[in-house]
């Protein structure tokens, strides 16, 4: 296995072991001693694993060598690795279509003209209990990043 296709193809083999051996993504990420979200991504083909990790993840999931081998591949990043029709992916993007232009404003009035990064860069989940609905959490942490004057 070499190429992206196979990357993405091995998150979603993991996906069928994960479930099949009745384990959570936090098992999962307990085992590598990473958080929640970046194992998740990490899993599904968005962030590398090194070989010590693939054979980890590889021996609690079943996965043959080709797969194992795939998991220590350049990650597959951006539009490649997302179906925009996804029901949850497709909400995240609304949000920021009707949030996004007043998160710049906000960032830009706090911090000064830049980004914030997402390579240095943290995202918490939580579920938070409420009484009229479960509420979903997302905490977003990236270091702030000036654009540069030359």
């Amino acid at each position: 296995m070499t190429s992206r296709d196979d990357r993405l193809d091995v998150g979603r083999e993991i996906v069928r072991a994960k479930e099949a051996k009745g384990l959570s993504w936090q098992q999962l990420a307990d085992e590598l001693g990473r958080s929640l979200v970046w194992t998740t991504s990490a899993l599904l083909g968005q962030q590398p694993l090194t070989q010590d990790q693939a054979q980890q993840i590889g021996a609690v999931l079943g996965l043959d060598g080709d797969a194992i081998g795939a998991l220590s591949l350049p990650p597959v990043r951006g539009e490649a690795a997302t179906d925009p029709t996804e029901p949850v992916t497709y909400r995240f993007q609304e949000a920021l279509q009707v949030y996004g232009t007043a998160l710049h404003e906000l960032v830009r009035e706090e911090f000064g003209d830049g980004i914030m990064s997402a390579i240095d860069f943290e995202l918490e989940f939580e579920r938070v209990p409420d009484p009229k609905g479960d509420r979903v959490k997302l905490t977003w942490n990236g270091k702030f990043l000036p654009y540069r004057v030359w």
